[in-house]
Order: C-alpha cells, then sequence, then structure tokens
C-alpha cells in the first residue's frame, strides 16, 4: 500500500512538472516494478504489456474510429450541422443556443475531442450567435458544454479506452451511453432555456426559416446521419463487432468525401497525417497506464483499499460519492482522458469489488469528466472559449456556465443513484 501511494505521489510530482502523462505513468510502473522485484524483471513486464497491448484486436478500434471522425469533419459537416440545427430550432427564444447545444454534440461525435469540437464549433456557432444579439455569457458557456457531449455519445473514443482498460464489452458501454447522452442534451437546452427565462435579452429569437430551406440543410447532412445509423445500429444488433464497425465507419466516411469533392491528396495526406499522431498520443497514453496498472496489481493496493472500505462501514454509496467528488476536483486540473487513465486502475477493483456493474461505472465516470472539463475555476473548455474569444473575459464565461454545470451535477446524482439508465439498453441489446 505504501508502495503505491509512493507510485501515485511521483506520477503527480511529474505531472505537475510537465512531464507527459504517458511517460509519468509508464516510468512510475517501471520504477516501482524495478524497487521492488528487480529491474530485468520491471523491463520484462514493460516490453510485455507494450507487445500485447499494440498487438490487441481491441485496439485497431480507436485508430479507425478516429480516422471516420477525421473523414467527416474533412467534408465540412460542422457548418452543415450547425445550419440544420439553426434551421429547426433558430426561430424560437433561445433557438440558437438550443441548435449549438446539437451540433456542437454531433461534432462532438465525430470528431471524437472535446476540445477540438470548442474551437472548431466555436468559430461557426460564436459569430452567428453574435449577429442575433446573444450575450457572451451565454454564447461561450453553450459552445463549452455542448462539446462535452461528444465524449459520452457513441462512438466515443473514450468509452472504448475505457472497455480495453477494464475489458468490459464496448458495445455495452456504447448501449449503456445512450440515455445518458439524452439526458445531457435535454439538460444542457433546459440550463439554457432557464438563462433566457431569467434574462430574455440574453437569447433573443432569430428569423424562422422556410420549408425549403429545412429541407435543404437537412439534405445537406443526411449522409452522415446514416453512415451512424449505420455504425451503431450493426453495433446494437450484434451485426459486427464495434472492431469491423469502425472499419466500416471509416470506409464509409472516406467514400462520403470522395463523393462530396473535399478530398484531395493533400486533405488525404492532413487527415492521415493527423489520424496517425492521434492514435500514437492514445497508444502511449493507454500503454503508459496499462504499465502502472501493473505495478498497482502487483504491489495489492486494490486488496488493500477494499478491504479498508468494506472495515471501515462505509455504504457503497458513499464511497461512490467520494469517487465522484474526487473526479470533479481532478477534472479541474486535467483533461479527460489523463484524469480517466490515472484514476480508472484505482477505482474500478474498488467499485467492481462493491458489487457494483463496471458498464454503469463507466458511463459514470465519462459524465463526471463532462463535468469536469466544464467545472470552474480551472474547466479546460472554458479557457479553450477564451483562446479563440479573447476579448470574452473569464469571469463572463464562469458565470454563463453555472447552469450547465448545475445540470451537470444533477445527472451525474441521477445516474449514481439510478443504475438502471445506464443498464436497461445493455440487457435489451446484448441480453
Amino acid at each position: 500500500m505504501v508502495a503505491a501511494g509512493a507510485g501515485f505521489l511521483l506520477s503527480f510530482i511529474m505531472i505537475f512538472f510537465r512531464v507527459p502523462i504517458a511517460v509519468a505513468l509508464g516510468l512510475t510502473g517501471f520504477i516501482g516494478f524495478g524497487l521492488l522485484i528487480g529491474w530485468k524483471q520491471s523491463s520484462v513486464m514493460m516490453a510485455l504489456t507494450t507487445r500485447d497491448a499494440a498487438m490487441s484486436y481491441s485496439m485497431v478500434v480507436i485508430p479507425l474510429f478516429i480516422l471516420m471522425g477525421n473523414f467527416i469533419a474533412g467534408t465540412g459537416v460542422s457548418k452543415e450541422l450547425y445550419r440544420a440545427a439553426q434551421a429547426f430550432l433558430g426561430a424560437r427564444r433561445a433557438g440558437l443556443a438550443s441548435a449549438t447545444v446539437l451540433s456542437c454534440g454531433g461534432f462532438a461525435m465525430v470528431c471524437g475531442s472535446s476540445v477540438a469540437t470548442v474551437v472548431t464549433m466555436g468559430k461557426v456557432a460564436l459569430p452567428s450567435m453574435r449577429a442575433f444579439g446573444y450575450k457572451d455569457s451565454l454564447s461561450a458557456a453553450t459552445i463549452a458544454s455542448g462539446a462535452t457531449l461528444g465524449i459520452i455519445i457513441p462512438p466515443s473514443v473514450l468509452l472504448v479506452i475505457y472497455g480495453i482498460m477494464t475489458e468490459t464489452h464496448i458495445g455495452k458501454l456504447y448501449a449503456a451511453a445512450l440515455i445518458p447522452g439524452v439526458l445531457g442534451i435535454l439538460g444542457y437546452i433546459a440550463a439554457v432555456r432557464w438563462t433566457a427565462w431569467r434574462d430574455p435579452q440574453a437569447a433573443p429569437p432569430s428569423h424562422p426559416s422556410s420549408t425549403q430551406e429545412k429541407l435543404a440543410a437537412t439534405l445537406n447532412i443526411w449522409p452522415v446521419l446514416i453512415l451512424f445509423a449505420l455504425v451503431l445500429g450493426g453495433i446494437y444488433s450484434g451485426t459486427f463487432t464495434a472492431t469491423e464497425a469502425a472499419g466500416i465507419g471509416a470506409f464509409g466516411a472516406f467514400v462520403l468525401a470522395l463523393l462530396r469533392g473535399r478530398l484531395t491528396i493533400n486533405t488525404l495526406y492532413e487527415i492521415l497525417l493527423d489520424s496517425a499522431q492521434a492514435t500514437a498520443v492514445i497508444f502511449g497514453l493507454l500503454i503508459g497506464a496499462l504499465i502502472f496498472t501493473e505495478f498497482l496489481n502487483y504491489t495489492g493496493a486494490h486488496t488493500a483499499l477494499l478491504s479498508f472500505v468494506q472495515d471501515s462501514g462505509f455504504s457503497p454509496f458513499t464511497v461512490i460519492i467520494v469517487i465522484c467528488l474526487i473526479y470533479i476536483v481532478l477534472g479541474a486540473l486535467m483533461e479527460e482522458l489523463s484524469m480517466m487513465l490515472l484514476t480508472v486502475p484505482l477505482f474500478f477493483p474498488i467499485v467492481t469489488g462493491l458489487g457494483y456493474d463496471p458498464i454503469w461505472f463507466g458511463v459514470l465516470v465519462i459524465v463526471l469528466c463532462e463535468l469536469g472539463m466544464i467545472a470552474p475555476p480551472v474547466g479546460v473548455n472554458l479557457f479553450v472559449v477564451r483562446s479563440f474569444a479573447p476579448e470574452i473575459p473569464i469571469t463572463t464565461i464562469m458565470r454563463g456556465i453555472v447552469p450547465f454545470v448545475a445540470v451537470d451535477i444533477i445527472r451525474v446524482f441521477v445516474i449514481a443513484a439510478f443504475p438502471i439508465l445506464s443498464l436497461y439498453l445493455p440487457g435489451l441489446f446484448f441480453g
């Protein structure tokens, strides 16, 4: 237990001094193993862990979904998603902000990155909302919060990584995330409506769209919607695995980019390069986390912590509340993938040892990551908005984000208190 505590302390110190998290986790695991059982055995452990991860069939899903997202993003779908949402919702009070929530969620689902969604959709949505007189506090908060939806709405790369780390069925994780994802969309729209009710000047209505404009906007995005329906429908129906679905999705997105005439040699090179770089970063983080997990397993920290929790008399739900609070604090300090890789190896055995379902816990972790990315004072997405809109004071963004944070806190409590919301669809689809 002391060795595990020292390992976590060393990891946090290295992260504090800006050592890459993949290096911090991997190096901690290597040093810990070396000090406990010898450097030769530690080297063998690190080599075998790296080889097994690189050769794992389930890992193939990560680059394929990234490639799928990059091909679709390269077709200019960000503007088309926003126009479609604006056409149907824009005429209502706070309609543009609601449209921003939907389009940010759709684009984040495509690209797989909350931060990239903030930048891309922010440059599309912020000028439009400003043109219709929206206050910057609501506009910035809507973009920052809507972008977090992509890490829970399938096909989420973060859910894939959780599934690989914990050996949990990825298809069941995707099914489990649907209802919490829809709750997130409805909750953010409710936060928008509440803000507009409190301050009608924050979100005035825009001009209504004609039936022809709505039809044109829908026609522009239907190929992407069909592709996602094929990918997710195939997974949920059991027609193909998540890896096969990712391959079909990547090929379909490539064909779609070709048919739209958006794919040049230079664009193809950039898409492949971006996909390779993103995959390398994620693989590095995942391998580092797996090495760190091997070290934790050897120290027996999981067993010791589980015994302590069981002997302390705390109820299992109290333990879950404490874990949620830890995630909220960490979410203000680091981005979602790093936070998950650092904490899941420690918390997962404790939670499952207390009798909780690993699928439910995976969804809860992702929702907590969403909350952490927008929670003041250091929510990552808030400062990303500030980076491309420096004229908006950070205090203005934080003031606007409060209703969205409140909605996420409620969603965390509901998902924690009612696991059936996450477990109903996996049971329905997969038995």
